[in-house]
């Protein structure tokens, strides 16, 4: 029998190198670590580039994983499985933080609420379940766009809808956003969808690192964010933790 294709193994090995990382790396940085010469990991990486498994900044010229590689690894998981996953780390989550929690899913260029849980207290809510959300606009849609699980193109439509004078409808200032996302790991929305609402949500990973869903919690705007119009850190925490939580449970590696 034939042995192992070392090109497809070291492919194998950029890409588990890449989803394992929580930032884009430099070719001398990919040759690096997998002991490969610049010229081999740089051609395998535009092999990779060539069929969208992944991605170079054009500013920095790094790589990250691309989002047709993120869309194939979302296509193993049941929504049904990551809701299941969620609910016990959900509901904690709802009751340390006193906020409304939501789960959500890409769907057709939106975010598909699959799991809600009240605000523990006794104000009147309506159920989410089933909703769908703007991308742009909403916490739990920012995540899905920063880490490539959904995609939006602006230049198909008219244009981003704009939900309150705080909505992100330039393309260039959410691209902006979206690269902050990445690099803390956690996305706000405050005062973009509804006015007096604000939202954090951060992103739930399955197995390889992938981003499968996003976990956020929302609120009246003096509730999520401090004196000074930001979100506070405690609720950051409490998020954060219910997300590595529930990636744990998927099959995620530590990150």
């Amino acid at each position: 029998m034939a042995g192992p294709v070392q090109s497809i193994e070291r492919a194998a090995a950029i890409l588990r190198l890449l989803a394992g990382g929580p930032r884009r790396l430099g070719l001398g940085e990919v040759a690096a670590s997998l002991g490969l010469a610049k010229g081999t990991a740089h051609g395998i990486l535009r092999t990779l580039q060539h069929v969208d498994f992944v991605e170079q900044d054009a500013a920095t010229g790094k790589y990250q994983l691309g989002a047709a590689l993120l869309h194939l690894g979302t296509s193993y998981l049941d929504v049904n499985e990551l809701r299941s996953r969620s609910i016990n780390w959900a509901d904690a989550l709802a009751a340390r933080s006193g906020e409304a929690v939501r789960l959500g899913t890409p769907l057709e260029g939106q975010v598909l609420i699959v799991h809600h849980v009240f605000r523990p207290d006794d104000t009147f809510q309506t159920l989410d379940v089933g909703s769908l959300l703007p991308l742009h606009a909403s916490s739990l849609g920012k995540v899905l766009l920063a880490f490539g699980t959904a995609t939006v193109e602006p230049g198909r439509e008219p244009g981003l809808e704009a939900y309150t004078r705080h909505t992100l409808v330039d393309p260039e200032r959410l691209a902006r956003a979206l690269t902050e996302v990445r690099e803390v790991g956690w996305a706000a929305e405050i005062q973009e969808m509804s006015m007096g609402e604000a939202g954090l949500a951060a992103p739930i990973r399955g197995h390889g690192g992938l981003v499968v869903g996003a976990i956020g919690l929302s609120g009246p705007v003096e509730r999520i964010c401090d004196s000074q119009g930001k979100p506070r850190p405690p609720l950051i925490s409490l998020l954060r933790e219910a997300a590595r939580a529930i990636s744990r449970d998927l099959g995620a590696a530590r990150w």
